[in-house]
């Protein structure tokens, strides 16, 4: 393959990775700071990048908030549109629980800022919540309640469902410090995580079995 034929992969390469490093630094900083509380400046020079070059890809900062929101909100319902009807309802559930925890151990500050959007009303991301997320959940609510009417879970509202999934899982994310202080462990302890994967899968899949 001649030279010039690679570089428009290089290119590409290097242009995804300058945007990577760029929603990096930005998710550092408005996880701490909120978006009134975070400068260009100081996350062009955690990415290191010129202004003028994050400027280039992210012409403003809502522009870049809102680029982070969406790439938060596509890691957080990665495993939402993984469940699937041809799935063991409990099986499906207990994974689902697994991901949601594995996600907010491993992206902590992504599920604190999308936190905070919400607390604030999600001035920036109403048309998202309202267009794609409430979509994917109509979908997976349809797949909920084929499951119930099949008779292979109890009757439970699936929005509901959604809903204490979310809350349990993301709280070992969100009040990290306060389950810290509690406990002295983290998600980032093994054994604690498959200890809190334990009870949080006994309470949920207790709540929905077929009796």
């Amino acid at each position: 393959m001649k030279s010039d034929e690679k570089k428009p992969g290089r290119r590409s390469r290097a242009v995804a990775a300058k945007r990577a490093a760029i929603l990096e630094a930005a998710l550092a900083f408005f996880s701490q700071f909120g978006i009134h509380g975070t400068s260009l400046d100081k996350v062009a020079e955690r990415a290191d990048v010129s202004k003028t070059n994050l400027l280039y890809y992210y012409p403003s900062k809502e522009v870049l908030y809102v680029a982070v929101l969406k790439e938060i909100l596509d890691v957080w319902l990665a495993p939402l549109r993984a469940l699937q009807h041809d799935h063991d309802p409990l099986t499906a559930i207990r994974q689902y629980i697994r991901l949601k925890l594995e996600v907010s151990r491993d992206h902590p500050q992504a599920s604190r800022l999308f936190c905070l959007e919400m607390l604030q009303g999600a001035p920036l991301l109403k048309g998202e919540l309202a267009g794609d997320l409430k979509a994917l959940v109509d979908e997976k609510a349809a797949i909920i309640e084929q499951w119930i009417a099949e008779g292979r879970l109890a009757g439970v509202q699936p929005q509901h469902l959604f809903f204490l999934l979310w809350a349990t899982t993301q709280h070992y994310a969100d009040f990290a410090s306060q389950v810290e202080a509690i406990t002295g462990q983290t998600l980032h302890d093994a054994a604690f995580f498959e200890q809190t994967l334990e009870n949080v899968q006994r309470m949920i899949i207790e709540g929905i079995r077929v009796r």
